[in-house]
């Protein structure tokens, strides 16, 4: 059986719809690509929000796709829009006249939502998971900012956002050049002053093999430097020489050089630089333009979240790996991180027909017990707030904004009271809420069972029984603090759940 599915992304420059045919034998092929030139970042980035000429353009736009939605007869759609809407003052009503105009309801994506969706696109492909290994970074560029992903031994090392968004720059520095090379100069010298920064603070001790490339003219290129190759790779000191010929060029002739539609294309030009300075600042052997951008990430992200494909890449050991590596950075990662998280999940795996949550709250919940001590690198008397603002200031890809507010929320009432819905609803909606107070009432418990951090207990094992949580432990160490610290934390337990937690100890005898 053939799904037919639509995936239309609203960019900082373009708006585009991507027609795709999702078969019974697990494979996604695309049909038809059509990208309309309406560049929203030009008002978004210099005033603040977006005119109505652009949002005109924008729902005639949007209007025509319907159109080609039903010439395909698609099953189901996807919209997303990402920073330029984002950002714009008038979003709200933005979205309110294009579902009235065209009946199409568009999700505005949070930074990470928006670079997880791109990362899917590169990481469904066959070669990625050989690359990683090796030690990658995969860099997206796109016009309100770009996303640097670090992979050493097939782990996610770090994911940071840098606002190094091609509109952006050109809206910031390109009417303020006097000429061209003034202009790719200052490009130029704002990426490698934030790429130094980078350097120095994430890839001190990791090698880059590859650099993966997702962003417009990165095919061109890569099809200009190696005609023959069909895998797309390109040796980064080919692509250097390749980009520093182009850059004696002329726009027009750049954009000739590389067959582009639009002759005046300033974008291409901070494309170039980034590009450029990645290549010459990370020290790649090889660079991969794997050719996909994020419509074909909103289609891999529907099959996969309504099981129509395989997934071969592990994402949940990618938020894992992240997590790890932020908690390590803050000097929080110890023996006492991983009994807690055996902890905390052996007493949610017991109790899956009390809590009623499901995997991804799991993960959640592992994520909460890494960093739950990680604010204490900044201050120890404030050590909960500070982890709260930590995690809520990290990008952890794989998770969504309102999944991050969740994990930050669950570390900050693992210590403090939680309070009043009412007092959190600008934060947290009631399921997310109900969530958080799940979550938190089984971290504080496990927490309470290793205070000492000295892992005194060992072939610990969890069972419901009637309306107690019996949790035996074997021991050879004085628990007296432990036992009191426990008894503290399990009333707010009882009131989340019904469930009174108990120890039941076994004395063992070296």
């Amino acid at each position: 059986m053939i799904h037919t599915f639509a995936a239309i992304y609203i960019g900082s420059y373009e708006v585009s719809i991507k027609i795709f045919e999702i078969s019974g034998k697990k494979k996604i092929r695309d049909i038809d690509y059509i990208r309309s030139r309406i560049e929203l970042g030009r008002d978004a980035y210099s005033k603040g929000s977006i005119g109505y000429e652009l949002v005109e353009a924008l729902c005639d736009t949007l209007a025509e796709y319907k159109k080609i939605m039903d010439g395909y007869r698609v099953d189901s759609y996807e919209a997303y829009a990402a920073a330029a809407l984002r950002n714009a003052e008038n979003e709200l009503f933005i979205l309110d006249q294009i579902r009235i105009r065209t009946g199409l309801l568009v999700k505005v994506l949070s930074n990470s939502e928006h670079r997880f969706i791109s990362y899917k696109s590169v990481a469904m492909r066959e070669d990625f998971e050989r690359m990683i290994q090796k030690g990658a970074a995969v860099v997206d560029a796109g016009g309100g900012g770009m996303q640097i992903t670090v992979f050493s031994k097939g782990k996610v090392v770090t994911t940071q956002h840098l606002a190094l968004g091609t509109m952006r720059m050109r809206e910031q520095l390109a009417r303020k050049s006097n000429n061209l090379a003034q202009y790719e100069l200052q490009v130029e010298e704002l990426v490698d002053k934030e790429l130094e920064v980078f350097k120095a603070m994430y890839l001190q001790e990791t090698k880059i093999k590859y650099l993966i490339i997702i962003g417009d003219y990165i095919s061109e290129i890569s099809r200009k430097v190696e005609k023959n190759k069909e895998d797309n790779t390109i040796e980064a000191a080919k692509f250097l020489k390749y980009i520093r010929k182009l850059d004696e060029k002329t726009l027009e002739e750049i954009s000739e050089e590389l067959n582009l539609s639009n002759e005046s294309d300033a974008l291409v030009i901070p494309y170039m630089m980034i590009f450029k300075c990645m290549a010459e600042s990370i020290g790649a052997e090889s660079l991969w333009a794997p050719g996909t951008n994020v419509s074909d990430g909103i289609a891999f992200h529907y099959a996969q979240k309504n099981n129509m494909i395989r997934v071969e890449h592990d994402f949940e050991a990618d938020v894992l790996s992240a997590a790890r590596n932020l908690s390590e950075r803050y000097m929080s990662y110890t023996p006492h991180i991983d009994a807690l998280t055996q902890m905390a999940t052996l007493i949610f795996d017991t109790m899956k027909k009390v809590h009623g949550l499901g995997r991804r709250e799991r993960l959640l919940l592992q994520v909460a017990a890494i960093l739950h001590d990680c604010g204490k690198y900044i201050s120890f008397a404030n050590g909960p707030s500070c982890s709260y603002d930590i995690i809520m200031a990290s990008e952890i890809i794989g998770l969504t904004h309102k999944e991050r507010e969740i994990i930050a929320n669950t570390v900050l009432y693992n210590t403090w009271p939680l309070p009043a819905y009412e007092d959190l609803a600008d934060k947290l909606d009631h399921d997310s809420y109900l969530t958080v107070a799940k979550l938190s009432a089984i971290l504080r418990v496990s927490n309470a069972m290793d205070r000492s951090h000295k892992q005194k207990f060992k072939n610990v094992k969890a069972a419901v029984k009637g309306r107690e949580l019996v949790i035996t432990i074997e021991t050879m160490d004085d628990i007296a603090l432990e036992k009191a610290l426990f008894d503290a934390k399990t009333s707010y337990f009882e009131n989340v759940f019904s469930i009174k937690p108990v120890i039941k100890e076994k004395r063992v005898y070296g």
